[in-house]
């Protein structure tokens, strides 16, 4: 009787340790009840950008202060214009150098018919005539740089172009001529403002076509540079 006792307790035993290691096997391979568990992937954060405290500091575009140096303090842009052509670039000229400026106004004004102003052009270039200026240039002694405008008539500078060369010293003076024309530029005009004024310095010019005198700025920019008349 004990011997059989023995026996099933025995056998007792060996079950309960069979069914220990069968749940043990079920719990370490997710395989067994037919899951696949995917390895977790982890996203990157996203980040906002930081904003600078208030004891940062803080980069800002600042206008551009006002230069200090006086360039435009000495310089003078003068300037005959009938159509506007001129004008125009005057005041460009003017506006990118500060320069001050005065506009040569025959006292006797010229006609607006375009037709009839031809014929007197080439009659006072015939005449080697001098038209009256309007108004004068007060202390032109104090300019160094003059930027000296006009259109072409008849391959030549309007006769008032004259008048004023005559009566202004441009000795130690710096010429910076500009001219507006249908295509004909500066002509002879240059060597004509050198041998009236054999004194100053005539620098290169700036010639535009009357198209492109609408619209002058850039031309005026980079003539004033390769010039050297801006820093």
């Amino acid at each position: 009787m004990k011997k059989i006792l023995a026996f099933v307790l025995t056998l007792t035993m060996v079950f309960a340790l069979a069914a220990c290691g069968n749940s043990n096997s079920s719990e370490s391979d997710p395989s067994q009840d037919g899951s696949s568990a995917a390895p977790s992937q982890t996203e990157p954060s996203s980040t906002p950008e930081e904003k600078p405290s208030s004891s940062e500091n803080v980069t800002q575009t600042e206008e551009p202060s006002e230069s200090e140096t006086e360039a435009g303090s000495n310089a003078l842009v003068v300037y005959f214009s009938w159509s506007g052509n001129t004008e125009a670039v005057a005041n460009e000229i003017a506006a990118q150098t500060g320069a001050d400026v005065f506009e040569i106004t025959p006292a006797e004004p010229y006609t607006d018919d375009y037709d009839t102003l031809l014929d007197i052009a080439q009659e006072e270039q015939a005449s080697d005539a001098r038209p009256a200026i309007a108004e004068t240039v007060e202390d032109f002694a104090q300019y160094d740089v003059v930027y000296f405008g006009f259109p072409n008539w008849w391959g030549d500078m309007p006769m008032i172009l004259y008048t004023f060369l005559d009566n202004y010293d441009f000795s130690g003076k710096t010429i910076a001529p500009f001219v507006t024309s249908g295509g004909s530029g500066f002509s002879s005009t240059i060597s004509a403002i050198e041998s009236l004024e054999p004194d100053a310095t005539v620098v290169d010019g700036l010639s535009l076509s009357s198209s492109a005198a609408a619209e002058p700025s850039d031309e005026v920019t980079e003539w004033l540079s390769s010039a050297g008349l801006t820093e």
